[in-house]
């Protein structure tokens, strides 16, 4: 099971101003390829169809336990999409054309479909799909694809960061790149521990290093690049067994937290009238809230 909170994993900034091409390019981060909704899928179906529960047990609570981290992660960035919707239009009477930014925006679906939140796709607009889902049943082989699927995931977060200098955007991937990192290692370690085989070494792809970037570097001040949490407060506690010794960058000592983070509250999104979204005026929120209180 999974029991949510009504947090999100760390705090984004409130922009004054949102930018439409930026909220587009994000998309890929949650539904591409190598997006959120990839390492989340890929991770949660091999996790329930995982063979073998008892016997491996320290590979399968790896495999849990990140799993509800990814849920954090889509959320996340989901958020920042949204965050990145603010003021790029403008209320007003149908005929002054208060859409009129997202005819020139990369991706006009996002203003036509979701009231400028974020759609499960890409940057292009394309619907994430199952088919991005790999689970063979074989162990080494889906902790092989997982390292890899971060390696690309990490990568595409880069370029991105590269793409937008918007605050919102950069804090989020900032965030990401140093738990992202920790969950390359993970899989890394995991697989030395089935194998013998240090795959870091045969395959020195990427570099973790994430000094040259300014928004991650407070994050791993903060020690979050050798920290991970089992995100349950009784199980996934042989996760232990995987994550120890030191973080191979910085030779800091890695430690397993049981439970979750402490996280951020989750941003209220502003009425978009013109968007008709939430489409609920002032009138309406009386008559609701009446209506709310009969009967109690």
């Amino acid at each position: 099971m999974f029991k949510r909170e009504n947090r999100i994993l760390v705090e984004l900034p409130i922009p004054e101003h949102g930018d439409p091409n930026a909220m587009a390019a994000v998309q890929e981060l949650l539904g591409g390829k190598f997006g959120e909704m990839s390492t989340l899928n890929n991770y949660m179906f091999q996790s329930f169809n995982f063979r073998g529960k008892k016997k491996l047990k320290p590979f399968y609570d790896l495999v849990a336990s990140i799993t509800a981290e990814e849920m954090g992660h889509v959320e996340l960035v989901t958020t920042s999409i949204n965050l990145l919707s603010k003021d790029n239009t403008f209320p007003g009477p149908p005929d002054i054309t208060p859409l009129q930014a997202g005819k020139d925006a990369r991706n006009t679906y996002q203003f036509i479909s979701t009231a400028q939140t974020a759609l499960v796709g890409d940057s292009m607009g394309n619907a994430w799909s199952g088919d991005n889902v790999f689970n063979s049943g074989n162990l080494v082989l889906d902790l092989l694809h997982n390292f890899f699927l971060e390696l690309g995931a990490r990568t595409h977060k880069m370029r991105v960061y590269e793409m937008t200098d918007h605050p919102t955007a950069r804090e989020m991937i900032g965030y990401l790149l140093v738990r992202g990192g920790v969950h390359v290692v993970a899989y890394a370690k995991a697989l030395e521990i089935a194998t013998g085989v240090d795959v870091t070494k045969m395959l020195p792809v990427p570099n973790l290093d994430n000094s040259k970037f300014d928004y991650a570097k407070k994050y791993e001040e903060q020690g979050l690049d050798n920290i991970l949490y089992t995100f349950s407060d009784t199980d996934y506690k042989d996760v232990k067994q995987i994550w120890k010794g030191q973080n191979p960058e910085t030779g800091a000592p890695l430690k397993v937290i049981e439970g979750s983070p402490k996280g951020a509250p989750v941003p209220d999104l502003d009425d978009i009238p013109e968007q008709f979204a939430p489409g609920v005026d002032a009138d309406d929120y009386r008559r609701i809230a009446k209506r709310l209180m009969e009967n109690m």
